[in-house]
């Protein structure tokens, strides 16, 4: 297809657009937004449209892909995608403004505001006071509960009944729909006043109707992943688009008498539903709808042979079809809670913003499909090698295959390599790989409570990655600025930071490491402090109340030393070479 073609600008007006979604032209698939209609908001479109203004363009997708669509918008039905031909025309981003226009002219039902009518009616009387008047929009457009009297019971809007009565106060439809009956009232009372300010103004609005036009963005001919690159550049709301929902809209199945229906949005819901209502409440269970989508494809392409999913890049995540999902759903279910128990209770790093890369969901979950006897000890050796080894070797999507065979066979592990230099140089506020796998060790741990030395810090302070964490810097910050001394690496390198209880952190505030140290300093201290992988080293600076110039830059390195110690512990068996670089993580 010619790319000029690919994509067009076009425009409509406003009663052929929604004359064409009654005459059931367009679809709204289900992975559109629910529609917040506020009575507000709606007075402001018709604003716009009074003023001319440009509203955004309604992006529509045209297609073959059949999707799940809503079979009505404001109570008005739109059919399904069996009722129209092989190409289909999705509304991707524009459901709140066309449930807005299309309730508001031809009434309808609002969910949740049972006994309201939605249509709208506009007062003639109401002129602009000036060019930036942004006020009279609210008395221009009214809905029949700002005008409906009640018989004299509410009479507040005596006034606007009187008009409506007189033919002041109309419907919009009746103005697009009926303006030659509604002109005529209005000119018997005012005496067929042809230049009379109503007449001009029941003129304006029939004008502004007939010629207000709405803008299209047509895509034609564009794949899944394309279209979703463009829906999140084009939308000026900040939402996206994911895969995940057209997937979701995709396989949906609906029940019937012969067969049962699927979901996929309420199979991954329920799952997590059920696991928290059997007191399992892991916050792995919160992991993104893609990281789901990607596991389930990553089984499919295992465990189903000829099933066409060659990858989890979209082009293969939007051939994903129901029957393959409930093909391997049972057991996929099974080995995602394996894999969350492994990181919970045998890595013991409890949140999954510390895992170093989310493929690890894909690959570990893959190994726990059906596996009757799974290799705890293998299992933890792979994490931890490919979580610390200076090589990336788990990146991109062509990684993933390697790694399944590798587990699967259970091979043997090549030299590990890791990097001192990148060690030092991880920060909290880099969140790189290397900077999520130092924290998943120091969580690995256990760390205790410094203060507190019966509390395990995990079950007390949540270990994740937010823009205010609860963090100690082992050497405070304001510390090391008063006190520069000969250090030359990075006070804020994860080195010089543990995870503590609020209530120790508050404590030491920005003491000296040589003042709060020693206040803690006990017969079970020296253990405790293993459990944050520190050396003793600085409790004998304690213990004689002096530190070198370059305290950080010593206490730094061999905590270094202590997670290399750490790593070939947990790699035993594996060769080791080291690197020395000053990258930053």
């Amino acid at each position: 297809m010619n790319p000029v073609d690919r994509i067009k600008s076009s425009d409509k007006g406003i009663a052929t657009y929604l004359d064409d979604l009654k005459n059931l032209k367009y679809q709204i698939p289900t992975f559109q937004r629910e529609v917040v209609w506020e009575k507000e908001n709606v007075k402001k479109l018709w604003d716009s449209i009074y003023k001319f203004y440009p509203l955004g363009s309604i992006l529509v997708w045209i297609t073959d892909v059949k999707l799940q669509n809503h079979r009505s918008i404001g109570g008005h039905v739109l059919g399904d995608n069996n009722s129209i031909g092989k190409e289909c025309q999705y509304i991707l981003d524009g459901q709140q403004r066309t449930t807005s226009l299309l309730t508001s002219l031809y009434g309808g039902k609002i969910d949740g505001q049972d006994n309201f009518d939605p249509s709208l009616y506009v007062d003639l009387t109401i002129e602009n006071t000036d060019e930036t008047d942004d006020e009279s929009y609210k008395k221009r457009f009214l809905y029949w509960g700002e005008i409906n009297d009640k018989d004299g019971q509410h009479r507040k809007n005596t006034p606007n009944q009187k008009k409506f009565n007189d033919g002041c106060i109309v419907k919009l439809i009746d103005i697009a729909n009926d303006y030659d009956p509604t002109l005529e009232k209005l000119m018997k009372k005012l005496d067929n006043n042809f230049t009379h300010p109503h007449i001009i103004e029941l003129r304006k609005l029939k004008g502004v109707l007939d010629n207000y036009k709405i803008s299209f963005i047509e895509l034609k001919g564009i794949q899944v992943a394309e279209v979703c690159q463009i829906f999140e550049r084009i939308n000026q709301a900040g939402k996206t688009l994911e895969i995940f929902d057209i997937v979701v809209a995709k396989t949906f199945r609906p029940k019937s008498n012969n067969g049962v229906g699927f979901y996929l949005r309420e199979l991954i819901d329920n799952f997590k539903n059920e696991t928290r209502e059997k007191q399992n409440n892991s916050q792995f269970l919160n992991i993104s709808n893609h990281d789901y989508l990607q596991i389930i494809a990553t089984s499919i392409k295992e465990n189903i042979e000829n099933s066409g999913i060659k990858n989890i890049t979209p082009r293969y995540l939007n051939d994903i079809k129901a029957e393959q999902v409930e093909k391997i759903w049972t057991n996929t279910q099974k080995s995602i809670l394996k894999t969350f128990d492994f990181f919970e209770n045998h890595l013991f790093i409890q949140v999954p913003q510390l895992i170093p890369y989310r493929y690890f969901y894909l690959t570990i979950t893959n190994y726990f499909y059906e596996n009757s006897n799974p290799n705890y000890e293998f299992l933890k050796k792979y994490f931890w090698f490919y979580s610390f080894h200076d090589v990336d070797y788990l990146s991109n999507t062509t990684d993933i295959n390697s790694h399944i065979d590798f587990l699967n066979q259970e091979s043997e592990f090549s030299n590990f390599q890791i990097n001192r230099g990148k060690l030092r140089n991880a920060t909290y506020n880099s969140k790189g790989r290397h900077s999520r796998a130092i924290l998943s060790l120091f969580s690995s741990k256990q760390p205790k409570d410094w203060k507190y030395t019966d509390k395990n810090v995990l079950s007390h302070n949540i270990f994740t990655i937010t823009d205010k964490p609860n963090l100690h810097h082992i050497f405070p910050t304001n510390f090391i600025q008063n006190n520069p001394g000969k250090n030359e690496l990075n006070k804020d390198s994860l080195m010089n930071i543990a995870y503590l209880t609020q209530l120790t952190n508050l404590d030491i505030s920005d003491k000296s490491p040589l003042v709060y140290l020693s206040e803690y300093d006990n017969e079970n201290f020296e253990q405790v402090i293993k459990t944050h992988l520190i050396s003793s080293k600085i409790l004998e600076w304690v213990r004689e109340d002096c530190m070198p110039e370059n305290a950080l830059d010593q206490f730094i390195d061999l905590r270094v030393e202590s997670i290399i110690d750490e790593i070939k512990i947990a790699l035993k068996g594996t060769p080791v070479d080291f690197i020395e670089t000053q990258e930053n993580n």
